[in-house]
């Protein structure tokens, strides 16, 4: 129950291994569904067709013998909208809300007959009898069709896929880390948008926040609504240096480490290493924009750079990385070549800074080699 009349009908999935095909969820995810029970009675999105059995399970034992009004689309991603087909069998005569880009796009998901449509554009509203709900669009925040809606009477956002994380909802796991790596993996190249869209919800009485994954929010609105700000325009989170490496043969890694060790030793209390070859890209993302600093070390490899980092910085190119300053580290026993890649692809991101001396490796690290860590610890610091 999220109000006296407001009630969850959402399911928790821990079968899934990769949310979107490619972002590993080790604690699963939740899709996210709400009742509101009022004169008229409004469901707010639907599930994944994996859970769509356990869904309407728990809607029925909500509804308790009512026939629901209205079924409000935020958007038509699979994992929310991939059960209205069956939603609608079951209640057949049920009347979807959603605005016109969503109704365009909806016979590429659901084909069949959906019957009655209501079409919604920016301040609309519907009335339910004691709740008012209020659309709000908020296109690209992640899908081109994507709306927000506002109960007023509740002081309720159904905030879509904003405000969400990974992991289902009794995973025992801070907020701030999975919902940190969900927005820049999911949502991070669309941070105009979700300014936008920052800048209507200020406008709002906002008390609860109920995202179509992770948990309903209250109490840390204002710390999530910060955040959102931070990360939508692409400030860093924290002061620290995030160090990701690619190396052939162990000496590249050798090499990052004792940079690590420098820059604590320097003062430096926040440094993330990872392995680039074998880490969760999508948390080296997340570690690449939620701190000011970030170094990247590289073996060379056919004449460029390995494609774990060649692939990381298309990964950092095509979220909208920017602001930040870079340090970067080549290995190459013959012809280094690794830090032209990186510098060819870094030079397409904005604001982005690399500082000197870049160093470069040639086979094992070396005592001589220290000097240039050291040199590049200093103008990091």
């Amino acid at each position: 129950m999220i109000t006296n009349d407001i009630f969850y009908v959402g399911v928790n999935d821990k079968t899934l291994d990769l949310f979107e095909g490619q972002y590993v969820i080790p604690n699963g995810i939740a899709y996210n569904s709400y009742v509101i029970m009022d004169d008229a009675i409004a469901i707010m999105d639907t599930v994944d067709k994996r859970k769509t059995g356990e869904y309407l399970e728990n809607l029925e034992k909500v509804l308790g013998g009512r026939t629901p009004d209205y079924l409000v689309i935020s958007h038509l991603e699979p994992d929310h909208a991939s059960s209205i087909q069956a939603l609608v069998e079951k209640y057949p005569g049920i009347k979807l809300v959603s605005n016109a880009k969503a109704f365009q796009m909806l016979p590429q998901f659901s084909p069949g007959d959906l019957g009655e449509t209501i079409v919604v554009k920016e301040g609309d509203t519907l009335e339910l009898g004691h709740h008012t709900l209020t659309f709000v669009m908020a296109p690209m925040v992640h899908w081109p069709e994507v709306m927000m809606t506002y109960d007023r009477e509740a002081k309720v956002l159904f905030s879509a896929d904003a405000f969400g994380k990974f992991g289902s909802l009794d995973a025992k796991e801070p907020w701030d880390d999975e919902a940190r790596r969900y927005y820049f993996n999911i949502v991070g190249k669309y941070g105009t948008q979700v300014q936008a869209v920052l800048k209507k919800a200020a406008a709002l009485d906002i008390g609860i926040i109920c995202p179509l994954h992770g948990p309903v929010l209250k109490e840390t609105i204002g710390h999530v609504l910060e955040l959102y700000k931070t990360w939508s325009s692409y400030e860093a989170e924290s002061k620290g240096v995030f160090i990701g490496y690619a190396s052939l043969h162990g000496n590249t890694a050798e090499a990052a480490r004792k940079l690590a060790g420098i820059l604590e030793a320097k003062g430096c209390k926040d440094v993330a290493v990872m392995d680039l070859a074998r880490c969760d890209g999508a948390k080296a993302l997340e570690n690449a924009f939620r701190y000011d600093r970030m170094v990247l070390a590289a073996s060379s490899y056919n004449g460029g750079v390995v494609p774990c980092m060649e692939d990381f910085l298309h990964h950092l190119k095509g979220k909208g990385f920017q602001k930040r300053t870079v340090g970067l580290m080549e290995n190459g026993a013959w012809a280094p070549s690794a830090v032209k890649t990186m510098k060819e692809i870094l030079s397409q991101m904005k604001d982005v800074t690399v500082v000197e001396p870049v160093v470069t490796i040639r086979g094992a690290v070396k005592e001589s080699d220290e000097a240039a860590l050291e040199q590049l610890a200093e103008s990091l610091m």
